[in-house]
């Protein structure tokens, strides 16, 4: 006995229907035989017609396959399950440690007092002479058990690294309008430009000091240095030495405090990591960014021929022929010195003495005695080693040779008060530039006495640069917050940017620089705020290219500019002396 449902019973099923066909299909052909040779009758013919008919419908019964909605039966299949396989591969665990500790008002005081404590053993060792080498591989030891122990120092550079991406993306606009924002309405000015604002710098502790200095890197071109004091000597204090860098605006990198203002630095261009300081008290120092510590590498002391009076200027200088770096200084007591970097200490030699041509003064037992002029500013030719300019208070320049000690060059009736800023064309051998509070900004060619351009600014002029892209572009910063851009190819006779960059009406610029590379400028005020601004496509113009022409380049070019603007200026004298 079977159920009808199972596999079985199908099985038998389908081979008796299979057996029946065969049955019935020989059945048909007997009988359509027995038609086709003598039918008998009407009624034989009649019955094998039904058998016919029957035939077929059997035929069709079994061939129909009619599913039953209501009788489910699971069909299952078994199939061959592939092996698993475990693959493993054996690391070395990250070393761990388990830290706890109590953050109580006591214990905090303690690591307080233990910081203090390590500040103090440092500046002591600062101080102390070297001894014997037992005791320096004893200090050497505990420096390095010290540093050990700051946990701070380990995550440092990922810190600023991870601060400098922060502020990137904070400030994410001000990088996209530096980068490729062009003013389009220039097009529709002919000659005006504008100035956009974009980072402004600051440092909570030197909000109160006066931007004194400003300084780009010639290597590092997104980061210069700021020199922070007063100019007002009845409020004589502290200094600050910052360095900013373009990759984060909210905070200096290096930070150098001083116990007198810092009046002026300039970094070296071969050794960037070398920064020259003139401070307020008349002494120079030397900044090592190398090392660490806030002291300087090398400052000059009375023994060793500082200043008297304040420091108003520094430049670096060639190696000399012991390769030794070296830079010049210019104070208020007069005096040009060179200041020689050797071996642990700084070694001076006086260049020049300036000196107020015909003014005498009355001496001990009736002597006549020369009065010293007070140097507030110089530069340094930018071809000629040997030649430079001397800005004093009484509103000369003086030319000078460093072969000559005694005498000047060339003396310039160029002010009325004291020359601020004097520098010489980045391109034009034989043209400089100079600015007073007298409200005055001339330029100069040094082999004629008189000058050959003169703008009235209507304020105190604070400082002036030349443009590193072009010869006829210059930019000054006055008294009044303005910045005054001009390009003397464009127009001769006034600036053709004009604006004001600070918040409050009473805020005085004191400096500006351009970038060497970048189209931005820097100012500074004496607030103790540098901010930063874009030169929009007319400040910064380039000759147009004409078709199947190429546009000549290069310091020849900008010469030639600047040479033809002077030829304009030289042919009235040339016709009145013929």
């Amino acid at each position: 006995m079977l159920h009808k449902d199972s596999d079985e019973a199908r099985r038998q099923a389908a081979k008796m229907g299979i057996s029946e066909r065969t049955t019935t299909t020989e059945t048909s052909t007997g009988e359509t035989e027995e038609r086709t040779e003598a039918p008998a009758s009407m009624e034989e013919a009649g019955e094998v017609e039904e058998g016919g008919r029957g035939g077929d419908s059997r035929k069709g019964k079994s061939e129909q396959k009619i599913t039953n909605q209501f009788n489910f039966s699971e069909r299952a299949s078994q199939t061959l399950n592939n092996p698993l396989k475990e693959r493993e591969s054996q690391t070395e665990p990250p070393p761990r440690a388990n830290f706890s500790a109590s953050a109580n008002q006591w214990e905090i005081y303690d690591s307080y007092v233990d910081d203090l404590a390590k500040q103090e053993r440092n500046k002591e060792k600062q101080k102390a002479p070297p001894t014997k080498k037992e005791d320096d591989k004893s200090k050497k030891k505990i420096t390095s058990i010290e540093t050990q122990s700051d946990d701070i120092s380990k995550v440092a550079k990922s810190s600023k690294i991870i601060e400098r991406m922060v502020n990137q993306n904070t400030f994410d606009d001000i990088a996209q309008d530096f980068k490729y924002f062009q003013d389009a309405s220039d097009e529709f000015r002919e000659q005006d430009g504008t100035l956009l604002p974009l980072w402004k710098f600051q440092y909570d502790k030197a909000k109160r000091l006066a931007v004194t200095a400003l300084c780009w890197s010639q290597t590092y071109k997104d980061m210069y240095a700021v020199g922070h004091g007063s100019y007002d000597f009845t409020k004589q204090s502290r200094g600050m030495l910052l360095f900013y860098t373009l990759k984060n605006s909210t905070f200096p990198e290096f930070i150098f405090p001083t116990n007198s203002g810092v009046m002026c630095l300039d970094i070296h261009k071969v050794h960037p990591y070398l920064v020259a300081v003139g401070f307020y008290d008349g002494c120079v120092a030397v900044y090592n960014l190398k090392e660490g510590g806030v002291q300087p590498a090398f400052k000059s002391t009375a023994k060793c021929g500082k200043h008297t009076d304040p420091v108003w200027q520094v430049k670096w200088q060639k190696d000399d022929m012991d390769n030794n770096q070296n830079f010049f200084s210019v104070s208020s007591d007069g005096r040009v010195v060179s200041w020689t970097l050797v071996k642990n200490e700084l070694v001076y030699t006086d260049i020049i003495k300036l000196s107020v041509d015909g003014a005498l003064m009355d001496g001990p037992e009736g002597m006549q005695l020369h009065t010293t002029a007070c140097g507030t500013s110089f530069d340094f030719h930018k071809q000629t080693d040997y030649l430079f300019l001397v800005g004093t208070e009484e509103g000369k320049i003086h030319k000078c040779s460093k072969a000559y000690s005694s005498q000047f060059l060339e003396t310039y009736q160029a002010h009325n008060m004291a020359v601020d800023a004097v520098r010489w064309n980045h391109f034009h051998p034989k043209v400089f530039i100079s600015c007073s509070s007298d409200w005055t900004v001339k330029i100069w060619d040094h082999t004629i006495k008189t000058p050959m351009f003169t703008f009235d600014l209507n304020a105190a002029v604070g400082d002036v640069a030349w443009a590193p892209y072009s010869s006829t572009v210059f930019a000054a910063v006055t008294t009044d917050g303005k910045v005054h851009v001009f390009d003397l190819s464009v127009n001769k006779y006034e600036a053709i940017c004009e604006q004001l960059v600070v918040a409050k009406k009473k805020t005085k610029l004191t400096h500006i620089e351009f970038n060497p590379v970048h189209p931005i400028i820097i100012v500074g005020d004496d607030r103790g705020y540098v901010t930063s601004l874009k030169l929009s496509p007319n400040l910064r113009r380039q000759p147009k290219e004409k078709k199947g022409q190429e546009v000549p380049k290069g310091p020849e070019v900008e010469v030639a500019k600047m040479e033809k603007l002077l030829n304009l200026l030289r042919e009235p004298e040339s016709l009145d002396k013929k």
